[in-house]
């Protein structure tokens, strides 16, 4: 995917067969999340989600960064009472969550820089993967703010209690090989080479059964948020050993095909 700058914009939504993409697009301010951005997000991942044919996101953005965060004086500004300060927290919160809950597989093209809130947007992704060049921060303690809790619950289910102590408490930048160590990478590559990892991966995902996959992202998010609904797990797994995706899998596998989905 090309990283030419076009207009400024809220994030575009493109489909190409099995997969769509959304890219934040304000290139001259490092993509920075405007609250208007929230819906807009929101509202695209509500499509995404409503689309059988989409079968995996690929997130990303316009220009030198993925994205410098969520816009600070945006916060501030509507800061003027305690209810509509946990709004705006709250409504950043909730669209990282609902990425992270998507049905389809998600993969983080982090095209360059990674800062404050978006570092947790693109930790909500399935997959990250990042050019050598990448860095990201969270600043929260140099500024003052104690992050929403589902955001530092992400990071330790994640990253692990002392990397994510690390990463909030010091604020301190990090670079792509201490991102791919610590686990908030699953690959980092030389920037001409980052299309076409990406388009690896999502072939491999798109390829593979959706009922299947959707139900076993789910399993693994509530387990790692100690939230598993195991009774909900079960039946899953139950209903595929007698579902359609299971009898082509089989059937392909003893045909030595590709299995068609």
């Amino acid at each position: 995917m090309s990283d030419t700058a076009e207009a400024a914009s809220s994030p575009v939504l493109e489909i190409t067969g099995a997969r769509a993409t959304i890219r934040l697009n304000r290139p001259k301010h490092l993509n920075r999340l405007q609250a208007e951005d929230l819906g807009e997000l929101t509202e695209l991942f509500d499509r995404i989600e409503a689309d059988p044919a989409i079968r995996v996101l690929v997130l990303t953005g316009t220009g030198r960064a993925f994205s410098a965060g969520y816009d600070l004086n945006s916060v501030a500004e509507r800061a003027v009472s305690a209810t509509e300060q946990q709004s705006a927290g709250s409504a950043f919160a909730a669209v990282v969550d609902r990425l992270e809950d998507l049905g389809v597989p998600t993969i983080c093209r982090l095209n360059g820089g990674v800062y404050g809130g978006s570092t947790d947007l693109a930790l909500a992704c399935d997959f990250r993967i990042g050019v050598e060049t990448a860095e990201m921060f969270m600043p929260a303690a140099r500024l003052g703010l104690h992050y929403y809790p589902s955001g530092i619950k992400r990071y330790v289910t994640r990253l692990g209690v002392d990397n994510a102590k690390k990463l909030f408490l010091t604020a301190q930048k990090i670079g792509a090989p201490e991102m791919l160590r610590i686990g908030y990478l699953t690959a980092m590559v030389p920037m001409d080479l980052l299309d076409q990892e990406v388009d690896k991966l999502a072939a491999i995902l798109a390829g593979n059964a959706p009922q299947a996959m959707r139900g076993m992202k789910r399993a693994i998010n509530e387990f790692a948020r100690g939230e598993l609904d195991e009774g909900a797990a079960d039946q899953r797994h139950r209903d595929s050993m007698r579902g359609e995706e299971i009898k082509e899998g089989i059937a392909a596998f003893a045909q030595k095909r590709a299995p068609r989905f």
